[in-house]
């Protein structure tokens, strides 16, 4: 497929996939879209525009066929393409992140975690040892890695993103509150939690 999907589009896709999945598990066979609009508080014209991405039809007065639907956003949106991620951090956030048991089913494999913390070296996290952050170049070069995960303090995270890139590292994804400065060959994407804390808590 050659269309160019926006950031916005993929965020609602998977929020239909996270919808699909909890269909499946309840053996419901088919959805409409404007189920889906009901739940997301969006409007049914706009999760009708979505799906049709896809190229996957709806069967009129049915809906759609919700393991369909659910394999075409898989498709679309590379779930089947292995990416394989370090962790750069072994915090509190950066632990939950090795963690969370859900990547592989999108495709992002965490093959390990760098610290330069001497007390955290060498030890286990969802049975991925803890490794020395010099030793990360030889890592990443070894195992063909394509995404960093930063979830270094603020105050650390731009020499960490020097020292990524000069590993040869691509694709930095930012969890630290730091806005960070790469050369136009590496692609970062921020993860902005108090930025999304406030959007939330804004109108509160």
């Amino acid at each position: 497929m050659n269309t160019k999907i926006s950031d916005k589009v993929i965020n609602r896709l998977t929020l239909y996939h996270c919808i699909l999945s909890d269909y499946i598990n309840e053996n419901i066979e088919f959805i409409s879209s404007k189920q889906i609009s009901q739940m997301l508080h969006i409007d049914d014209s706009q999760v009708r525009k979505d799906i049709s991405l896809l190229n996957n039809s709806g069967k009129c007065r049915v809906g759609y066929i919700v393991k369909e639907l659910k394999d075409s956003i898989e498709k679309t949106l590379g779930f089947n393409k292995t990416k394989k991620a370090l962790i750069v951090g072994a915090g509190n956030l950066g632990t939950a992140i090795a963690n969370y048991g859900n990547f592989t089913d999108y495709g992002l494999q965490i093959l390990a975690i760098f610290d330069n913390d001497k007390q955290k070296i060498g030890k286990i996290i969802n049975g991925i040892e803890i490794q020395d952050i010099y030793s990360l170049p030889a890592a990443a070069y070894k195992n063909e890695i394509d995404i960093a995960i930063l979830t270094v303090p603020a105050q650390y995270a731009q020499s960490t993103a020097d020292f990524l890139v000069d590993s040869h590292i691509k694709y930095i994804w930012n969890f630290a509150p730091k806005v960070l400065s790469v050369p136009d060959n590496v692609q970062v994407w921020n993860e902005n939690l108090m930025g999304n804390l406030l959007q939330f808590t804004y109108n509160i």
